[in-house]
């Protein structure tokens, strides 16, 4: 590693848009990847790989787009030329080598078991297309660099061969030599052994890594390369990529920041400031893709700094180190001491303050709010992954809460009927009738379930409160059976989140699931108006 007297610098490559792209499930727009780009340039990462030219229209027109970065490097992602085709005369090369970006990325195969297979040539001409696709890169005078598709199993199969690939990138004047795990199967003292032997021939200033994660080792194989001597990760946010995804960036910068072994000895683009908006990045990003953020995520995840049991959450309370191996707040997270039977005082001290309620120590509402905790716990309800609804529990027991809105009655009707071409469907209504600021409302609407049908109507129509739950949008809805038979004790739990990236879950138990499905979404709105800073009535 570094001297620890002057820090190295460490390149940060960021591929969610392109490799990243290729997770199931998500499909980038045009917009969306606009502002990715924006996140990413602003949390200091310094390429960001924006995608293929000419694989698909988003792709094409992004890199015909007017672009506004600050520091990083936009990047454009492209094969090496066609083995018997010239550079002039691969219309898929020159497409990438005309696309408007400040550096270009060509994946090139180094195993030769790819080249003769998958590419159907010899291993000279798979030489001769690295090179001179390099070379027509550097003389477009942008920054060029080559990932070593493959480039560890190559290694292992035939390492004269792989480092030949490398040498050939290098000697055409790649800025960067990026070594590959494509298939996420190479475990960290090989990454280590591997790069150390590629760095004798290659200046490890020019080397990189780009790992995938099917042994769950993307991100220690990152850290390995680096300790070896490459002085560039790549990575996506969130671990996005295919089958098991790419090295995290959301894990790898904060260790890389935080960890002294790595933040003694390296600088990266990522500043402490920018590092405290990591979680909000993390979770836009989610939302952006509709997906259920990783709540046991390192560093961003909900759980990743939470503690329940109450020996562990009195610790806390007095010093933060003795359960926490980073402060939360470094990273744009929140501590978050679970509140359950199996906890105590100290579990509801730490999340009063959490929650912005003050109270003393001695006050002996505590004790009640702690009996009224242990007495709906034992009727069913849980609060340590519904830190809204108690919330709300604990500010009616500690002091109130505005009655925003009362309600007055609801109801649901399920229809299975005949529809205009003989098909049979399913229509789900529901009528909520309710009082805003002493003024009755009713609303109605339908749903693609009974759940649905109330969530629309309830939040139809809150008068002078509408604008506080606009962007109120209802992520996951979990139902547990609590007990067996038809008249068993249901749990529901429904995650919510808003424009601020803020997540949170609140819960309803009833014999109705219904009942509690609607407990769960009437506590849901009102947290996020107290949140809000809504005026009481």
């Amino acid at each position: 590693m570094g001297s620890g007297a002057v820090r190295e610098r460490l390149y940060l490559f960021d591929t969610t848009l392109r490799d990243g792209a290729q997770t199931a499930g998500v499909d980038f727009s045009l917009d969306e990847k606009l502002e990715v780009a924006r996140l990413l340039d602003g949390l200091g990462v310094d390429y960001i790989e924006g995608g293929y030219p000419g694989a698909n229209p988003t792709d094409t027109a992004l890199f015909s787009e007017k672009r506004t970065l600050d520091t990083a490097r936009f990047t454009a992602f492209g094969m090496t030329k066609r083995a018997g085709r010239s550079v002039s005369n691969d219309p898929g090369l020159q497409t990438v080598l005309n696309a408007n970006s400040d550096a270009l990325c060509f994946v090139g195969k180094t195993w030769d078991y790819h080249v003769e297979v998958a590419l159907g040539t010899t291993l000279d001409e798979n030489l001769v297309s690295i090179r001179e696709t390099v070379t027509a890169g550097v003389t477009s005078g942008r920054e060029t660099m080559v990932d070593c598709e493959h480039f560890f199993d190559g290694y292992k199969a035939n390492p004269a061969y792989a480092l030949a690939c490398a040498r050939a990138a290098h000697e055409a004047g790649a800025r960067w030599i990026v070594l590959c795990d494509t298939n996420g199967g190479t475990l960290p003292h090989e990454v280590f052994k591997i790069v150390s032997d590629v760095r004798r021939q290659i200046p490890g200033t020019h080397l990189g890594i780009h790992a995938h994660d099917d042994t769950g080792c993307a991100a220690a194989n990152s850290l390995a390369a680096v300790a070896a001597g490459a002085r560039q990760i790549q990575g996506t946010l969130n671990g996005l990529g295919e089958r098991c995804g790419n090295a995290n960036l959301a894990t790898l910068i904060p260790t890389l920041k935080l960890k002294p072994e790595f933040a003694a000895h390296f600088d990266i683009g990522v500043t402490t400031e920018g590092l405290q908006g990591l979680t909000h990045i993390s979770r836009v990003l989610d939302e952006m893709l509709n997906r259920n953020p990783n709540r046991h995520a390192p560093y961003v995840g909900a759980n990743a700094f939470a503690t329940k049991a109450g020996i562990h959450a009195s610790a806390i309370l007095k010093d933060p180190r003795t359960y926490e191996h980073v402060p939360p707040e470094a990273v744009g997270n929140k501590r978050r001491v679970m509140v359950s039977d199996q906890g105590g005082k100290s579990n509801l001290l730490a999340e009063l303050e959490r929650a912005g309620i003050s109270v003393a120590k001695d006050d002996a509402r505590l004790d009640r709010l702690l009996e009224v905790v242990k007495d709906r716990e034992n009727a069913g309800y849980s609060y340590e992954g519904a830190e809204a609804s108690f919330d709300l529990l604990a500010r009616r027991t500690l002091g109130s809460v505005p009655a925003y809105f009362e309600i007055d009655s609801f109801r649901t009707s399920v229809e299975r009927r005949q529809n205009a071409k003989g098909e049979w469907a399913t229509v789900c209504e529901a009528v909520v009738k309710l009082l805003v600021r002493g003024e009755s409302r009713m609303s109605v609407a339908e749903g693609n379930g009974p759940v649905n049908a109330l969530d629309v109507a309830l939040r139809k129509d809150l008068g002078v409160y509408q604008p506080y739950i606009s962007d109120l949008r209802l992520t996951d809805f979990k139902v547990r059976i609590l007990n067996g038979g038809t008249e068993a004790v249901t749990r529901v739990t429904i995650e919510s989140t808003d424009g601020d990236g803020d997540v949170w879950t609140t819960v309803g138990v009833s014999p109705n699931i219904i009942d509690a499905s609607f407990q769960a979404l009437v506590d849901s709105i009102t947290y996020k108006l107290v949140k809000s800073g809504a005026p009481a009535p």
